[in-house]
């Protein structure tokens, strides 16, 4: 299971990205069932402005089964807004604590992002121990 951010779905569905190419390739890799949180769909909607074709793509994407969404209870919102507690010296935002509150609750590592420099300083919970992010990007 992969964790999809913001940054790889602009990239995949704006043609004009830099990085669109590259993620088209890892994207192309993958096998494993990938899940994305809704913040980071408002985020990567909000990126691509509603009516352009990169968010019709988007759309398309998601309802065609391409990611599924994991919705965040209360309890996953209160622990999103500890971890952006806790990331404060180097603000974390919702839609990033939510792919961390995800990979907690379905027990994965795994995030496909182009933010690299947060997610490698991010930690999942398992238990009492903080593992590292695996991240694919």
């Amino acid at each position: 299971m992969i964790l999809i951010d913001t940054g790889p779905f602009v990239a995949l569905f704006d043609p004009q990205d830099a990085e669109h190419g590259r993620c088209r390739d890892i994207l192309s890799g993958v096998r494993d069932t990938l899940f994305t949180t809704t913040p980071v769909l408002t985020e990567a909607f909000h990126l691509l402005t509603p009516n352009s074709v990169g968010a019709d793509r988007l759309r398309d994407f998601i309802l065609d089964g391409g990611v599924a969404t994991w919705f965040m209870d209360q309890a996953a919102t209160a622990r999103a807004f500890e971890l952006m507690e806790q990331y404060g010296d180097h603000p974390m935002d919702l839609a990033d604590a939510s792919l961390i509150v995800a990979a907690e609750s379905l027990r994965t590592t795994k995030v496909f992002t182009l933010d690299l420099a947060d997610f490698r300083r991010y930690r999942i919970r398992r238990g009492h121990r903080p593992v590292e992010v695996e991240i694919l990007g």
